[in-house]
């Protein structure tokens, strides 16, 4: 299956895992058993300050448009509250 010449797309060299080439020499391999491992290590720690920092950061991306819009909705409910009052009514009401 080794075949010489040129090579296709599609064609490999052996079986599946077996491409045919050399074996790789000088790769060093580390390796830590599960129970001395320890993942969640300083992510409380880093949870509080990186959202510290990021909220920091990115504030004045996302508060004006929250104090715009606040500020709007609440325009908008006191406008709605006049206008459905006695008063608003008679302002701007139909008379009939």
């Amino acid at each position: 299956m080794g075949g010489g010449g040129d090579k296709v797309p599609g064609q490999y060299m052996g079986w599946w895992g077996s491409l045919g080439s050399p074996p790789q020499k000088g790769v060093t391999v580390y390796a830590m058993s599960a129970n001395r491992q320890n993942p969640l290590v300083g992510t409380l720690n880093a949870a509080i300050f990186n959202t510290f920092r990021r909220t920091r950061k990115q504030i004045l991306y996302w508060a004006p448009p929250m104090i715009i819009g606040y500020a709007a909705m609440q325009w908008a409910i006191e406008r709605n509250e006049y206008l459905n009052s006695k008063p608003g009514r008679a302002e701007f009401g139909e008379e009939g």
